[in-house]
Protein backbone atom coordinates (compact mmCIF):
# COMPACT_ATOMS: atom_id res chain seq x y z
CA UNK A 1 0.00 0.00 0.00
CA UNK A 2 2.81 2.28 0.65
CA UNK A 3 4.51 1.37 -2.10
CA UNK A 4 1.96 2.12 -4.14
CA UNK A 5 1.33 5.46 -2.53
CA UNK A 6 4.68 6.36 -3.52
CA UNK A 7 4.20 5.79 -7.19
CA UNK A 8 1.26 7.79 -7.22
CA UNK A 9 3.51 10.77 -5.43
CA UNK A 10 6.50 10.13 -8.36
CA UNK A 11 4.23 10.08 -10.99
CA UNK A 12 2.54 13.73 -9.53
CA UNK A 13 5.63 14.64 -9.47
CA UNK A 14 6.94 13.88 -12.95
CA UNK A 15 3.58 15.78 -14.39
CA UNK A 16 4.07 18.17 -12.17
CA UNK A 17 7.57 18.75 -14.12
CA UNK A 18 5.95 17.76 -17.72
CA UNK A 19 3.44 20.82 -17.01
CA UNK A 20 5.88 23.10 -15.95
CA UNK A 21 8.42 22.41 -18.89
CA UNK A 22 5.57 22.74 -21.03
CA UNK A 23 3.92 26.02 -19.85
CA UNK A 24 7.98 27.46 -19.53
CA UNK A 25 8.15 26.36 -23.52
CA UNK A 26 4.09 28.17 -24.18
CA UNK A 27 5.68 31.11 -22.71
CA UNK A 28 9.30 31.63 -23.65
CA UNK A 29 7.54 30.91 -27.56
CA UNK A 30 5.00 34.14 -26.48
CA UNK A 31 7.71 36.14 -24.80
CA UNK A 32 10.36 35.73 -27.25
CA UNK A 33 10.71 36.79 -30.91
CA UNK A 34 13.15 34.88 -33.92
CA UNK A 35 15.22 37.43 -34.86
CA UNK A 36 18.34 37.25 -37.25
CA UNK A 37 21.86 36.34 -36.45
CA UNK A 38 25.12 37.07 -37.35
CA UNK A 39 27.45 34.57 -39.36
CA UNK A 40 27.35 32.59 -42.53
CA UNK A 41 28.52 32.96 -45.87
CA UNK A 42 26.25 33.43 -48.94
CA UNK A 43 27.67 32.12 -52.37
CA UNK A 44 26.10 33.39 -55.73
CA UNK A 45 26.86 31.32 -58.90
CA UNK A 46 27.47 34.06 -62.02
CA UNK A 47 28.36 33.61 -65.27
CA UNK A 48 31.29 35.49 -66.31
CA UNK A 49 34.84 36.46 -65.01
CA UNK A 50 35.81 39.79 -63.40
CA UNK A 51 37.85 42.02 -65.37
CA UNK A 52 38.02 45.42 -64.17
CA UNK A 53 36.70 46.16 -60.52
CA UNK A 54 36.92 49.73 -60.73
CA UNK A 55 33.74 51.78 -61.35
CA UNK A 56 35.37 53.93 -64.00
CA UNK A 57 35.38 50.95 -66.22
CA UNK A 58 33.01 48.72 -64.92
CA UNK A 59 29.47 49.32 -66.98
CA UNK A 60 30.16 46.71 -69.66
CA UNK A 61 30.71 43.33 -67.60
CA UNK A 62 27.90 42.99 -65.30
CA UNK A 63 30.86 40.27 -62.82
CA UNK A 64 32.71 43.83 -62.63
CA UNK A 65 29.62 46.31 -62.01
CA UNK A 66 28.21 44.03 -59.43
CA UNK A 67 31.47 43.77 -57.60
CA UNK A 68 32.00 47.19 -58.11
CA UNK A 69 29.23 48.16 -56.42
CA UNK A 70 29.71 47.27 -53.57
CA UNK A 71 32.61 47.94 -52.89
CA UNK A 72 32.49 51.50 -54.25
CA UNK A 73 30.20 54.66 -54.03
CA UNK A 74 29.33 57.66 -55.12
CA UNK A 75 28.46 60.92 -54.16
CA UNK A 76 24.74 60.15 -54.45
CA UNK A 77 22.68 57.02 -55.20
CA UNK A 78 19.83 56.41 -56.97
CA UNK A 79 17.00 54.36 -55.69
CA UNK A 80 14.47 51.84 -57.41
CA UNK A 81 12.13 55.05 -58.01
CA UNK A 82 15.14 57.41 -60.03
CA UNK A 83 15.36 59.72 -56.97
CA UNK A 84 18.56 60.69 -56.01
CA UNK A 85 19.82 60.25 -52.09
CA UNK A 86 22.84 61.07 -50.37
CA UNK A 87 25.95 59.12 -50.27
CA UNK A 88 29.36 60.42 -49.71
CA UNK A 89 27.16 63.61 -50.07
CA UNK A 90 25.85 64.55 -47.10
CA UNK A 91 23.96 67.37 -48.43
CA UNK A 92 24.21 69.51 -52.21
CA UNK A 93 22.89 72.95 -53.39
CA UNK A 94 22.09 74.03 -56.33
CA UNK A 95 22.43 77.93 -57.73
CA UNK A 96 19.04 79.66 -59.20
CA UNK A 97 20.27 79.39 -62.78
CA UNK A 98 20.84 75.72 -62.29
CA UNK A 99 24.45 76.44 -63.27
CA UNK A 100 26.38 75.59 -60.10
CA UNK A 101 26.21 72.40 -58.00
CA UNK A 102 28.13 71.76 -54.55
CA UNK A 103 28.41 69.33 -52.65
CA UNK A 104 29.12 68.90 -49.26
CA UNK A 105 31.10 65.63 -48.52
CA UNK A 106 30.57 63.10 -45.04
CA UNK A 107 33.77 64.01 -43.32
CA UNK A 108 33.96 60.64 -41.41
CA UNK A 109 34.11 58.63 -44.72
CA UNK A 110 37.41 56.79 -45.15
CA UNK A 111 38.98 54.46 -47.93
CA UNK A 112 39.03 50.57 -46.70
CA UNK A 113 42.67 51.14 -45.96
CA UNK A 114 41.89 53.62 -43.42
CA UNK A 115 42.53 56.25 -45.21
CA UNK A 116 40.27 59.69 -45.21
CA UNK A 117 38.14 60.24 -48.54
CA UNK A 118 38.56 64.22 -49.42
CA UNK A 119 37.29 66.89 -52.35
CA UNK A 120 40.91 65.79 -53.59
CA UNK A 121 39.42 62.33 -54.52
CA UNK A 122 36.25 63.46 -56.38
CA UNK A 123 38.66 66.11 -58.25
CA UNK A 124 41.06 63.76 -59.43
CA UNK A 125 37.92 61.11 -60.39
CA UNK A 126 36.71 64.00 -62.88
CA UNK A 127 39.87 64.46 -63.84
CA UNK A 128 40.50 60.93 -65.08
CA UNK A 129 37.18 61.23 -66.78
CA UNK A 130 37.90 64.28 -68.43
CA UNK A 131 40.62 63.33 -69.94
CA UNK A 132 41.08 62.29 -73.91
CA UNK A 133 42.78 59.29 -72.97
CA UNK A 134 40.46 58.16 -70.48
CA UNK A 135 39.06 54.20 -71.26
CA UNK A 136 35.60 54.06 -70.36
CA UNK A 137 32.22 54.91 -71.50
CA UNK A 138 32.39 57.57 -74.43
CA UNK A 139 29.34 59.56 -72.87
CA UNK A 140 30.79 60.03 -69.78
CA UNK A 141 33.86 61.51 -70.90
CA UNK A 142 31.30 63.62 -73.21
CA UNK A 143 29.29 64.80 -69.96
CA UNK A 144 32.15 65.80 -67.96
CA UNK A 145 34.39 67.22 -70.28
CA UNK A 146 31.55 69.75 -70.14
CA UNK A 147 31.78 70.83 -66.31
CA UNK A 148 34.44 72.63 -64.54
CA UNK A 149 34.76 71.15 -60.83
CA UNK A 150 37.03 72.18 -58.10
CA UNK A 151 37.63 71.71 -54.76
CA UNK A 152 36.52 74.41 -52.13
CA UNK A 153 37.84 72.73 -49.01
CA UNK A 154 38.54 69.26 -48.22
CA UNK A 155 35.27 68.33 -48.24
CA UNK A 156 33.22 70.21 -50.32
CA UNK A 157 33.32 70.44 -53.94
CA UNK A 158 31.30 72.71 -57.05
CA UNK A 159 30.26 71.65 -60.14
CA UNK A 160 29.94 74.29 -62.72
CA UNK A 161 27.67 74.16 -65.98
CA UNK A 162 28.13 75.60 -69.23
CA UNK A 163 23.99 75.16 -69.18
CA UNK A 164 21.36 74.13 -67.52
CA UNK A 165 20.88 70.09 -67.56
CA UNK A 166 18.64 68.72 -64.89
CA UNK A 167 19.59 65.55 -65.63
CA UNK A 168 23.05 66.06 -64.04
CA UNK A 169 22.35 64.80 -60.63
CA UNK A 170 21.89 61.22 -62.09
CA UNK A 171 25.50 61.73 -63.11
CA UNK A 172 26.67 62.29 -59.55
CA UNK A 173 25.98 58.43 -58.93
CA UNK A 174 29.13 57.71 -60.50
CA UNK A 175 31.59 55.60 -59.06
CA UNK A 176 34.49 57.56 -57.22
CA UNK A 177 38.10 56.26 -56.70
CA UNK A 178 40.99 56.84 -54.53
CA UNK A 179 43.39 59.61 -55.62
CA UNK A 180 46.22 58.63 -53.20
CA UNK A 181 46.19 55.17 -55.04
CA UNK A 182 45.49 56.06 -58.69
CA UNK A 183 47.18 59.05 -59.26
CA UNK A 184 50.41 57.09 -59.46
CA UNK A 185 48.91 55.34 -62.32
CA UNK A 186 49.24 56.77 -66.12
CA UNK A 187 45.88 56.70 -67.57
CA UNK A 188 47.16 55.07 -70.60
CA UNK A 189 47.88 52.32 -68.47
CA UNK A 190 44.76 51.99 -66.02
CA UNK A 191 43.48 48.95 -67.75
CA UNK A 192 46.23 47.45 -66.89
CA UNK A 193 46.43 48.41 -63.05
CA UNK A 194 46.74 45.20 -60.44
CA UNK A 195 44.58 47.86 -59.04
CA UNK A 196 41.67 46.57 -61.28
CA UNK A 197 41.23 43.15 -59.34
CA UNK A 198 42.47 44.23 -55.77
CA UNK A 199 40.16 47.46 -55.51
CA UNK A 200 40.01 50.28 -52.41
CA UNK A 201 36.70 51.66 -52.30
CA UNK A 202 34.61 53.31 -49.52
CA UNK A 203 31.36 51.41 -49.80
CA UNK A 204 30.08 48.66 -47.47
CA UNK A 205 31.79 45.69 -48.93
CA UNK A 206 35.63 45.07 -48.80
CA UNK A 207 37.52 42.69 -51.30
CA UNK A 208 38.86 39.85 -48.88
CA UNK A 209 40.38 37.76 -51.44
CA UNK A 210 40.05 36.90 -54.97
CA UNK A 211 41.45 34.39 -58.01
CA UNK A 212 40.22 32.77 -60.81
CA UNK A 213 37.54 31.13 -59.66
CA UNK A 214 35.86 33.49 -56.71
CA UNK A 215 35.84 36.80 -55.25
CA UNK A 216 35.09 37.12 -51.16
CA UNK A 217 33.92 39.78 -49.63
CA UNK A 218 33.65 40.93 -46.07
CA UNK A 219 31.48 44.21 -44.46
CA UNK A 220 33.77 47.12 -44.35
CA UNK A 221 34.73 48.25 -40.43
CA UNK A 222 35.05 51.65 -41.25
CA UNK A 223 31.38 51.83 -43.40
CA UNK A 224 28.88 53.35 -41.37
CA UNK A 225 26.43 50.80 -41.59
CA UNK A 226 23.23 51.47 -40.22
CA UNK A 227 23.20 48.41 -38.48
CA UNK A 228 26.17 45.87 -38.87
CA UNK A 229 25.25 43.02 -41.77
CA UNK A 230 24.40 39.78 -40.68
CA UNK A 231 26.21 37.45 -43.09
CA UNK A 232 29.94 36.75 -42.50
CA UNK A 233 30.85 37.19 -46.48
CA UNK A 234 29.51 37.39 -49.76
CA UNK A 235 31.14 35.02 -52.35
CA UNK A 236 31.02 35.21 -55.58
CA UNK A 237 31.66 32.08 -58.00
CA UNK A 238 32.75 32.19 -61.66
CA UNK A 239 31.24 29.92 -64.13
CA UNK A 240 31.70 30.05 -67.59
CA UNK A 241 28.34 29.89 -68.54
CA UNK A 242 24.65 30.32 -66.92
CA UNK A 243 23.73 26.45 -67.80
CA UNK A 244 26.96 25.91 -65.24
CA UNK A 245 25.72 28.25 -62.95
CA UNK A 246 22.53 26.23 -62.53
CA UNK A 247 24.07 22.95 -62.30
CA UNK A 248 26.03 24.56 -59.22
CA UNK A 249 23.32 24.88 -57.47
CA UNK A 250 21.71 21.65 -57.88
CA UNK A 251 24.86 20.38 -56.89
CA UNK A 252 24.57 22.52 -53.79
CA UNK A 253 28.03 24.52 -54.94
CA UNK A 254 26.45 27.92 -54.53
CA UNK A 255 23.19 29.23 -53.19
CA UNK A 256 22.20 32.12 -55.34
CA UNK A 257 22.00 32.26 -58.86
CA UNK A 258 23.15 35.73 -60.71
CA UNK A 259 20.40 35.72 -63.59
CA UNK A 260 18.13 33.27 -64.22
CA UNK A 261 17.17 33.33 -68.19
CA UNK A 262 13.90 33.21 -69.56
CA UNK A 263 14.49 29.86 -71.50
CA UNK A 264 15.00 27.84 -68.10
CA UNK A 265 12.14 28.82 -65.83
CA UNK A 266 10.28 25.60 -66.22
CA UNK A 267 13.67 23.99 -64.89
CA UNK A 268 13.79 26.40 -62.43
CA UNK A 269 10.29 26.22 -60.82
CA UNK A 270 10.79 22.78 -60.26
CA UNK A 271 13.70 23.20 -57.52
CA UNK A 272 11.16 23.75 -54.42
CA UNK A 273 14.23 24.82 -52.31
CA UNK A 274 14.59 27.85 -54.73
CA UNK A 275 13.14 31.42 -54.04
CA UNK A 276 12.65 32.87 -57.46
CA UNK A 277 12.65 36.89 -57.46
CA UNK A 278 11.35 38.56 -60.93
CA UNK A 279 11.97 42.45 -60.55
CA UNK A 280 11.12 44.52 -63.21
CA UNK A 281 14.58 46.24 -64.59
CA UNK A 282 14.66 49.58 -66.35
CA UNK A 283 14.90 47.95 -69.66
CA UNK A 284 12.15 48.26 -72.48
CA UNK A 285 11.48 46.05 -75.69
CA UNK A 286 9.91 48.16 -78.74
CA UNK A 287 9.53 48.17 -82.34
CA UNK A 288 11.23 51.34 -84.21
CA UNK A 289 9.60 52.22 -87.19
CA UNK A 290 11.54 54.35 -89.65
CA UNK A 291 9.29 57.66 -90.50
CA UNK A 292 11.99 59.13 -93.00
CA UNK A 293 12.41 56.29 -95.44
CA UNK A 294 9.73 56.70 -98.58
CA UNK A 295 9.59 52.70 -99.18
CA UNK A 296 7.65 52.59 -96.45
CA UNK A 297 5.38 55.44 -96.19
CA UNK A 298 2.85 54.03 -94.77
CA UNK A 299 4.44 54.55 -91.58
CA UNK A 300 4.16 58.28 -91.77
CA UNK A 301 0.29 57.51 -90.91
CA UNK A 302 -0.66 57.46 -87.86
CA UNK A 303 -3.86 55.22 -88.28
CA UNK A 304 -1.27 52.62 -89.63
CA UNK A 305 0.89 52.81 -86.23
CA UNK A 306 -2.12 53.00 -83.86
CA UNK A 307 -3.44 50.05 -86.23
CA UNK A 308 -0.10 48.13 -85.66
CA UNK A 309 -0.15 48.14 -81.90
CA UNK A 310 -4.17 47.28 -81.65
CA UNK A 311 -3.64 44.41 -83.64
CA UNK A 312 -0.55 43.01 -81.05
CA UNK A 313 -1.51 41.09 -77.98
CA UNK A 314 1.03 41.66 -75.93
CA UNK A 315 0.42 39.99 -73.27
CA UNK A 316 0.11 36.80 -75.09
CA UNK A 317 3.19 37.72 -76.34
CA UNK A 318 5.37 38.00 -73.30
CA UNK A 319 3.65 34.60 -71.61
CA UNK A 320 4.29 32.83 -75.05
CA UNK A 321 7.80 34.06 -75.98
CA UNK A 322 9.32 35.34 -72.87
CA UNK A 323 7.53 32.53 -70.51
CA UNK A 324 6.63 35.43 -68.51
CA UNK A 325 9.81 37.08 -68.59
CA UNK A 326 8.32 40.61 -68.84
CA UNK A 327 5.50 43.60 -68.42
CA UNK A 328 3.90 45.18 -71.19
CA UNK A 329 4.53 49.27 -70.69
CA UNK A 330 1.96 51.84 -72.07
CA UNK A 331 4.83 54.75 -72.17
CA UNK A 332 8.25 55.50 -73.37
CA UNK A 333 8.79 56.33 -68.60
CA UNK A 334 8.82 52.98 -67.36
CA UNK A 335 6.26 52.99 -64.05
CA UNK A 336 8.16 52.30 -61.51
CA UNK A 337 10.22 55.62 -62.28
CA UNK A 338 9.07 59.47 -60.92
CA UNK A 339 7.83 60.99 -63.63
CA UNK A 340 5.82 58.11 -65.26
CA UNK A 341 2.03 59.05 -65.92
CA UNK A 342 -0.61 56.15 -65.09
CA UNK A 343 -3.16 58.43 -67.51
CA UNK A 344 -1.36 58.27 -70.92
CA UNK A 345 -4.06 56.69 -73.36
CA UNK A 346 -3.05 52.76 -73.81
CA UNK A 347 -3.90 50.26 -77.03
CA UNK A 348 -5.58 47.24 -75.63
CA UNK A 349 -5.67 44.02 -78.39
CA UNK A 350 -7.90 45.18 -80.58
CA UNK A 351 -8.04 43.18 -83.99
CA UNK A 352 -11.46 44.94 -84.92
CA UNK A 353 -10.02 47.97 -84.00
CA UNK A 354 -7.14 47.40 -85.76
CA UNK A 355 -8.82 46.89 -88.94
CA UNK A 356 -11.31 49.57 -88.33
CA UNK A 357 -8.36 51.87 -88.89
CA UNK A 358 -6.68 50.55 -91.72
CA UNK A 359 -10.03 50.67 -93.80
CA UNK A 360 -10.63 54.05 -92.71
CA UNK A 361 -7.31 55.06 -93.98
CA UNK A 362 -7.86 53.84 -97.47
CA UNK A 363 -5.81 50.50 -96.84
CA UNK A 364 -7.95 47.53 -98.36
CA UNK A 365 -7.33 44.47 -100.05
CA UNK A 366 -7.70 45.16 -103.42
CA UNK A 367 -6.59 42.25 -104.99
CA UNK A 368 -7.37 39.82 -102.45
CA UNK A 369 -4.02 38.21 -101.63
CA UNK A 370 -4.51 38.66 -98.46
CA UNK A 371 -2.10 41.92 -97.90
CA UNK A 372 -3.81 45.10 -97.62
CA UNK A 373 -2.44 48.02 -99.84
CA UNK A 374 -3.25 51.56 -101.59
CA UNK A 375 -1.92 53.48 -104.52
CA UNK A 376 -0.64 50.95 -105.99
CA UNK A 377 1.60 50.22 -102.61
CA UNK A 378 1.36 47.01 -100.70
CA UNK A 379 1.81 46.75 -96.35
CA UNK A 380 4.49 44.71 -96.62
CA UNK A 381 7.74 45.22 -94.64
CA UNK A 382 10.52 43.12 -93.02
CA UNK A 383 10.84 43.08 -89.33
CA UNK A 384 14.49 43.05 -88.31
CA UNK A 385 16.03 42.18 -85.43
CA UNK A 386 18.96 40.39 -83.28
CA UNK A 387 20.08 37.13 -83.23
CA UNK A 388 19.01 36.00 -79.37
CA UNK A 389 16.31 33.28 -79.21
CA UNK A 390 13.89 36.04 -77.37
CA UNK A 391 13.95 38.19 -80.43
CA UNK A 392 13.76 35.97 -82.81
CA UNK A 393 10.60 34.10 -81.39
CA UNK A 394 9.14 37.55 -80.70
CA UNK A 395 9.56 38.41 -84.14
CA UNK A 396 7.96 35.55 -85.28
CA UNK A 397 4.66 36.32 -83.26
CA UNK A 398 4.66 39.88 -84.12
CA UNK A 399 4.28 39.25 -87.69
CA UNK A 400 1.54 36.77 -87.35
CA UNK A 401 -0.44 39.06 -85.38
CA UNK A 402 0.10 41.34 -88.23
CA UNK A 403 -0.83 38.83 -90.99
CA UNK A 404 -4.19 38.41 -89.08
CA UNK A 405 -5.17 42.07 -90.02
CA UNK A 406 -3.73 42.13 -93.45
CA UNK A 407 -0.38 43.07 -92.99
CA UNK A 408 2.48 41.59 -94.29
CA UNK A 409 6.02 41.59 -92.41
CA UNK A 410 8.57 39.26 -92.86
CA UNK A 411 10.94 38.66 -89.64
CA UNK A 412 14.79 38.40 -90.44
CA UNK A 413 17.66 38.67 -88.22
CA UNK A 414 21.28 39.68 -87.77
CA UNK A 415 23.89 39.59 -85.12
CA UNK A 416 23.67 42.24 -82.83
CA UNK A 417 26.98 44.03 -83.91
CA UNK A 418 26.06 43.84 -87.43
CA UNK A 419 21.88 44.94 -86.64
CA UNK A 420 23.84 48.35 -84.28
CA UNK A 421 26.39 49.14 -87.26
CA UNK A 422 24.47 48.36 -90.67
CA UNK A 423 20.98 48.83 -89.97
CA UNK A 424 20.56 51.42 -86.92
CA UNK A 425 23.10 53.56 -87.04
CA UNK A 426 22.67 54.22 -90.68
CA UNK A 427 19.06 54.15 -90.37
CA UNK A 428 19.05 51.25 -93.04
CA UNK A 429 15.66 49.57 -91.68
CA UNK A 430 11.97 49.67 -92.46
CA UNK A 431 10.66 48.30 -88.62
CA UNK A 432 12.92 46.84 -85.95
CA UNK A 433 12.97 44.83 -82.65
CA UNK A 434 14.88 46.42 -79.85
CA UNK A 435 16.08 46.35 -76.47
CA UNK A 436 17.53 49.43 -74.45
CA UNK A 437 18.36 50.55 -71.17
CA UNK A 438 16.30 53.41 -69.30
CA UNK A 439 18.61 53.47 -66.20
CA UNK A 440 19.15 56.88 -64.28
CA UNK A 441 17.02 60.00 -65.02
CA UNK A 442 13.81 59.75 -67.06
CA UNK A 443 15.11 62.26 -69.67
CA UNK A 444 13.77 60.98 -73.11
CA UNK A 445 16.09 63.65 -75.13
CA UNK A 446 18.44 61.32 -76.51
CA UNK A 447 15.93 58.52 -78.03
CA UNK A 448 13.13 60.91 -78.85
CA UNK A 449 14.33 64.48 -80.10
CA UNK A 450 14.30 65.63 -83.63
CA UNK A 451 17.89 66.64 -83.25
CA UNK A 452 18.80 63.26 -82.48
CA UNK A 453 17.97 61.79 -85.96
CA UNK A 454 21.53 62.62 -86.97
CA UNK A 455 23.64 61.86 -84.08
CA UNK A 456 22.05 60.58 -81.52
CA UNK A 457 19.45 57.38 -80.88
CA UNK A 458 16.13 58.82 -82.68
CA UNK A 459 16.82 55.72 -85.07
CA UNK A 460 13.30 55.85 -86.59
CA UNK A 461 13.35 60.27 -87.17
CA UNK A 462 10.56 61.65 -85.03
CA UNK A 463 10.06 64.49 -85.25
CA UNK A 464 7.20 66.41 -83.14
CA UNK A 465 7.06 70.27 -81.83
CA UNK A 466 4.97 70.18 -78.93
CA UNK A 467 7.23 66.81 -77.55
CA UNK A 468 10.52 68.49 -78.92
CA UNK A 469 9.56 71.86 -76.61
CA UNK A 470 8.09 69.30 -73.58
CA UNK A 471 11.80 67.52 -73.38
CA UNK A 472 13.88 70.94 -74.17
CA UNK A 473 11.92 72.44 -71.01
CA UNK A 474 12.14 69.54 -68.67
CA UNK A 475 16.16 69.55 -69.28
CA UNK A 476 16.39 72.95 -67.78
CA UNK A 477 13.49 72.62 -65.02
CA UNK A 478 15.45 71.80 -61.59
CA UNK A 479 11.92 71.28 -59.64
CA UNK A 480 10.60 67.54 -59.98
CA UNK A 481 6.98 68.39 -59.92
CA UNK A 482 7.44 70.33 -63.09
CA UNK A 483 9.52 68.12 -64.65
CA UNK A 484 6.87 65.32 -63.99
CA UNK A 485 3.99 67.72 -65.30
CA UNK A 486 6.68 68.02 -69.27
CA UNK A 487 7.28 64.78 -68.90
CA UNK A 488 3.58 63.86 -69.08
CA UNK A 489 2.62 66.20 -71.79
CA UNK A 490 5.84 63.77 -73.87
CA UNK A 491 3.89 61.04 -72.70
CA UNK A 492 0.48 61.57 -73.88
CA UNK A 493 1.90 62.84 -77.53
CA UNK A 494 3.55 59.93 -77.58
CA UNK A 495 0.83 57.70 -76.65
CA UNK A 496 -1.43 59.60 -80.04
CA UNK A 497 1.05 59.91 -82.47
CA UNK A 498 2.64 56.58 -81.73
CA UNK A 499 6.29 56.95 -82.98
CA UNK A 500 7.26 53.52 -82.58
CA UNK A 501 5.77 50.40 -80.61
CA UNK A 502 5.93 49.81 -76.88
CA UNK A 503 5.91 46.40 -76.09
CA UNK A 504 7.31 45.75 -72.33
CA UNK A 505 9.57 46.40 -69.29
CA UNK A 506 11.77 43.66 -69.19
CA UNK A 507 11.93 41.79 -65.63
CA UNK A 508 15.23 40.36 -64.18
CA UNK A 509 15.04 36.71 -62.60
CA UNK A 510 17.03 35.84 -59.29
CA UNK A 511 17.52 33.17 -57.88
CA UNK A 512 18.47 32.46 -54.06
CA UNK A 513 18.20 29.32 -52.36
CA UNK A 514 15.72 29.44 -49.24
CA UNK A 515 18.09 28.62 -46.63
CA UNK A 516 19.20 32.56 -47.11
CA UNK A 517 16.48 34.59 -45.05
CA UNK A 518 15.49 38.61 -45.37
CA UNK A 519 16.03 38.91 -49.06
CA UNK A 520 14.19 41.68 -50.80
CA UNK A 521 14.47 42.34 -54.44
CA UNK A 522 12.57 45.68 -55.58
CA UNK A 523 12.78 46.91 -59.20
CA UNK A 524 16.11 47.58 -60.47
CA UNK A 525 17.77 49.89 -62.36
CA UNK A 526 20.87 47.39 -63.10
CA UNK A 527 21.11 44.18 -62.35
CA UNK A 528 23.86 45.53 -59.27
CA UNK A 529 20.65 47.04 -57.45
CA UNK A 530 19.28 43.22 -56.43
CA UNK A 531 21.86 43.83 -53.45
CA UNK A 532 20.51 47.17 -51.96
CA UNK A 533 19.17 45.06 -48.74
CA UNK A 534 22.47 43.32 -48.53
CA UNK A 535 22.90 44.16 -45.51
CA UNK A 536 19.50 42.65 -43.94
CA UNK A 537 19.98 39.22 -45.85
CA UNK A 538 21.11 36.41 -42.87
CA UNK A 539 21.14 32.48 -42.59
CA UNK A 540 21.35 32.06 -38.56
CA UNK A 541 18.47 32.72 -36.73
CA UNK A 542 18.22 33.21 -32.66
CA UNK A 543 14.85 33.91 -29.98
CA UNK A 544 15.65 36.98 -28.27
CA UNK A 545 12.95 38.21 -25.62
CA UNK A 546 10.04 40.96 -27.22
CA UNK A 547 11.14 43.37 -24.92
CA UNK A 548 14.74 43.41 -26.82
CA UNK A 549 12.89 44.57 -30.15
CA UNK A 550 13.61 48.16 -31.57
CA UNK A 551 10.22 49.46 -32.04
CA UNK A 552 11.12 51.64 -34.75
CA UNK A 553 12.77 49.09 -37.03
CA UNK A 554 12.38 45.78 -35.91
CA UNK A 555 16.00 44.86 -35.29
CA UNK A 556 17.19 43.27 -31.89
CA UNK A 557 18.80 45.60 -29.65
CA UNK A 558 22.49 45.26 -28.03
Amino acid sequence: MVRHVRWQLLLAFLGLVLLIGLLSAYAYSYTTVVVPDHGGDYVEGIAGFPQYINPLLSRYNNVDEDISSLIFGGLTRMDEHGNILPDLAQQWTISSNGLSYTFHLDPDRHWQDGVPVTSADVIYTVGVMQNPNYPGPPDLHDLWSTVKAEALDSHTVRFSLKAPYAPFLDYTTQGIIPKHLWEHVPITAMLTSRLNIHPVGFGGWKLKEINAERAILEPSPVYPWKHEPYLDSVTFKFYPDKESVLTAYAEKKVDGIAELPAEYMGKTSAMRDLQIFLPPIDQESIVLLNLRDPTVSFFQEKEVRQALLYALDREALVKDALHGYGVVIHSPVLPENWAYDGDVPRYPYDPARSQELLEAAGWTDSDGDGVRDKGGLPLRFILLTDDSPTHIALAKGICKYWKAVGIKAVPQHVAFPDLVSDYLYPHNFAAVLVSWELAGDPDPYPLWHSTQYASGQNYGGWSNRLADEAMEQARMTLNTTARARLYATFQRVFAEEVPALLLYQQVYGYGVRNTVKGVKVGPLAHPSDRFRTLADWYIYSKRVPTNRICRRNGTPMP
